[in-house]
């Protein structure tokens, strides 16, 4: 089996922590109550806390603290911020 490295590309990418925080997201996430008290498997927050976005391979929950990236073909989705944190480096403005 061979190897392969990913190439580098340098991504725009919010982190979501609530309502507004990009406009993307959509808060509260369909057919769910603010105030819904069922808890998220992913991190066990109340749904209710949660938002929803669209990607190319279907929608999304977004957890608070989520990183919500902009693709290479300008598409929007989401990753766990540990993954995020494992995954990309911060590139310094010029």
């Amino acid at each position: 089996m061979a190897k392969y490295r990913k190439k580098p590309v340098v991504v725009d990418a919010n982190q979501w922590f609530k309502n507004g925080d990009h406009p993307e997201v959509i808060y509260p996430m369909p057919g769910i109550s603010r105030k819904a008290d069922i808890r998220c498997e992913k991190c066990v927050k109340a749904i209710g806390k949660h938002g929803w976005i669209d990607t190319l391979e279907g929608g999304h929950i977004v957890c608070p603290k989520d990183w919500i990236i902009t693709g290479i073909k300008g598409e929007f989705y989401p990753c766990k911020p540990d993954m995020f944190e494992a995954t990309y480096e911060k590139v310094e403005d010029k």
